[in-house]
């Protein structure tokens, strides 16, 4: 027969089941505290990827990208430096790094200043197509070919596209065609329409009685 538990083991097993059920509480207590906070969070999330979503949308931002891209490309293309061997195609001299420079600043131009889009496209264009001649082979040709396809998407960016959903691809200032209209318009027409019909009827009335 097994020996009946002391008084010190029964305080001890009630102590151990009151910490555990106390942790328990605490751990409930803090998941229920950390939901408010993951909901908060994602929150923010989509509120700042959807402020940069509309912010994208207002500018040549891809074309401005690349440009800059590749005018980063053609900067270090310049700077391969193995040792005593230094790889050097082109003319020498300050345009191989004022052109990847010029490159970039007009990639970031055209980002934040779309109002003169094609001026800074139809430069970048330029300054791409001549560094195949003046910065190292156009980069290996890569950082020629990311600048160019960058400033024909520059250039040929259309414009600024709506904020508000389901007015995209009908041209900025134009209202959607299957925007849903208020109680009070619909209320408005009806009203409009129904004393149209009692004007047309009494005058009717009043030819048939002439």
């Amino acid at each position: 027969m097994e020996d009946p538990p002391t008084d010190g083991q029964r305080s001890t097993g009630i102590l151990t089941s009151r910490r555990s059920r106390r942790e328990a509480e605490e751990a409930a207590i803090g998941m229920e505290n950390s939901e408010p906070e993951n909901d908060e969070l994602k929150q923010s999330t989509a509120k700042k990827s959807h402020r940069f979503r509309n912010w994208r949308r207002q500018r040549p931002f891809v074309g401005g990208l690349l440009v800059i891209i590749g005018g980063i490309e053609l900067f270090f293309s310049g700077q391969l430096d193995t040792g005593n061997l230094q790889i050097q195609f082109g003319i020498e001299g300050l345009q191989a790094t004022v052109v990847p420079i010029a490159l970039v600043a007009l990639g970031l131009f055209a980002t934040y200043k779309p109002t003169h889009h094609m001026f800074y496209g139809i430069i970048a264009l330029v300054l791409a197509v001549y560094s195949l001649v003046g910065v190292n082979l156009g980069g290996f040709i890569i950082g020629m070919l990311l600048s160019t396809i960058g400033a024909i998407l520059v250039v040929a960016w259309m414009g600024p596209r709506d904020k508000v959903a389901g007015t995209e691809g009908q041209g900025p200032g134009k209202p959607a065609a299957d925007a849903p209209r208020s109680e009070d318009q619909e209320t408005e027409e009806f009203e409009a329409l129904s004393a149209e019909r009692r004007g047309d009827a009494e005058s009717a009335s009043e030819e048939e009685s002439s």
